[in-house]
């Protein structure tokens, strides 16, 4: 990690002056994260205004946390933490704002039943994370003999009642955004890229894949504004769906759902039937080691409950974990951003125990990928949460010494093996 104006930096052989230039490398690693954590926010924020929501107390932290990015700004290490776990507070202010936009427009979400196969006809495959792009794709799509599917993080969007109202919006096709390549290969209709996480597009299907806002990969396959005109002519053209029944998933736990039956849950806790409860969650990649989750999720025992959320969730999902008096023990809180529902059910449950959030018989097992999974990792830490768990494997822009600082002060810890980390778990 270097200062990319020194001329070590040009020459890719690292900062030999630390201290000189003021870019020590543990103060260069916090400035890396507080970007990392900017990206996040900036994304969530997005969304928000394209709502009509924006909150000048996040923007005026915007403008603060890039300046003290600058070269020889502050070299304090103290002062940096500091600012990294004040952009931890920013986001859940940010994620608070995107929720309220998101209800408001769409409605509280509720759980629902989704259908994993496919319906006899032409469709539009829908990923990304953006309910107001697709919400206005099946406006344009209504009674054009068009099917719409959600892909990955837009699995939520089913839970939503404003959204959930259009009879074309039939199921969630695939799996996490890894798998993209292939599963957009094989379906036959065109894909709507709304927001990250897309891939390079393979010739194959690069003809019938359009693309958003923010994202491109081609000017040809790019939408300008909501106008899905030229979507919907390709879309026409394209190769009808089959009919073939897949497994149903559930999705649409959102906080105010799950706090509707809090006495439920608060009921089985007390009566020995919920003896904890797991966040197994985050941001999902390719990289070996991420069957850690699955094998996690899969031991978890009987009397215990699961909450997910992001597209994490795919390692397990579809998987049937059953129920423990009528509540499910898979509870599907959402989108990424929807950590926030997650913290407000944590809130709620050591508020009905009277106890604190670290005192609940809860533990958040997560896993990080990109920048948003960055800035949720913030906002626990921001929320003093301790004893989380991360992994696959540590961030690379965090030195020893900055993760030995969060050890320390958060008991962060990387994970293990599912059977050693659960074990240390539940002997508490």
């Amino acid at each position: 990690m270097f200062c990319n104006q020194c001329e070590q930096a040009a020459k890719g052989t690292g900062c030999t002056v630390a201290g000189v230039c003021g870019k020590d490398p543990d103060i260069q690693s916090l400035q890396e994260t507080l970007l990392y954590g900017l990206k996040g926010i900036a994304a969530y924020a997005w969304h928000a205004k394209k709502l009509g929501k924006s909150d000048p107390e996040v923007d005026a932290f915007m403008h603060e946390a890039l300046f003290t990015t600058l070269t020889n700004v502050n070299f304090d290490l103290e002062d940096h933490l500091n600012m990294v776990l004040k952009c931890g507070q920013m986001n859940l202010k940010t994620m608070e704002m995107l929720d309220k936009a998101h209800c408001e427009r769409f409605g509280n979400p509720t759980p629902v039943e989704v259908d994993t196969g496919t319906k006899a006809g032409r469709g539009i495959l829908v990923t990304g994370h953006d309910l107001l792009d697709i919400q206005e794709l099946l406006k344009q799509t209504e009674g054009k003999g068009i099917n719409i599917y959600t892909h990955t993080e837009m699995l939520p969007a089913h839970a939503y009642p404003e959204i959930r109202k259009y009879k074309h919006l039939v199921g969630n096709y695939g799996g996490a955004w890894q798998d993209q390549l292939k599963e957009f290969d094989a379906f036959p209709g065109t894909i709507l890229a709304t927001t990250n996480c897309i891939q390079v597009p393979k010739e194959s299907y690069k003809d019938r894949f359009f693309t958003m806002g923010v994202t491109s990969a081609s000017k040809e396959g790019h939408i300008q504004g909501h106008d899905f005109s030229k979507l919907i002519e390709r879309t026409l053209k394209t190769q009808p769906l089959a009919e073939a029944p897949g497994k149903k998933i559930m999705t649409g736990f959102h906080h105010t759902a799950i706090l509707g039956i809090a006495d439920k849950v608060i009921g089985a806790v007390k009566a020995g039937k919920i003896k904890h409860f797991f966040l197994i969650g985050g941001c999902d990649g390719a990289k070996p080691g991420r069957n850690y989750y699955t094998k996690f999720a899969e031991q978890v025992p009987q009397d215990c409950v699961i909450l997910t959320l992001a597209c994490g969730k795919y390692r397990f999902n579809k998987q049937d974990f059953g129920t423990i008096d009528g509540i499910p023990r898979l509870l599907d809180i959402g989108q990424c951003n929807n950590a926030y529902s997650a913290i407000q059910v944590a809130v709620a449950l050591a508020g009905a125990f009277n106890c604190g959030v670290n005192d609940l018989p809860l533990s958040l097992i997560l896993s990080w990928y990109e920048q948003k999974a960055v800035a949720i990792l913030l906002t626990l830490l921001s929320l003093n949460i301790k004893g989380m768990r991360l992994g696959p494997t540590p961030p690379a822009f965090l030195t020893p010494n900055v993760v030995k600082v969060l050890q320390d002060k958060f008991d962060l810890k990387l994970i293990t093996s599912p059977e050693e980390d659960l074990k240390a778990i539940l002997k508490k």
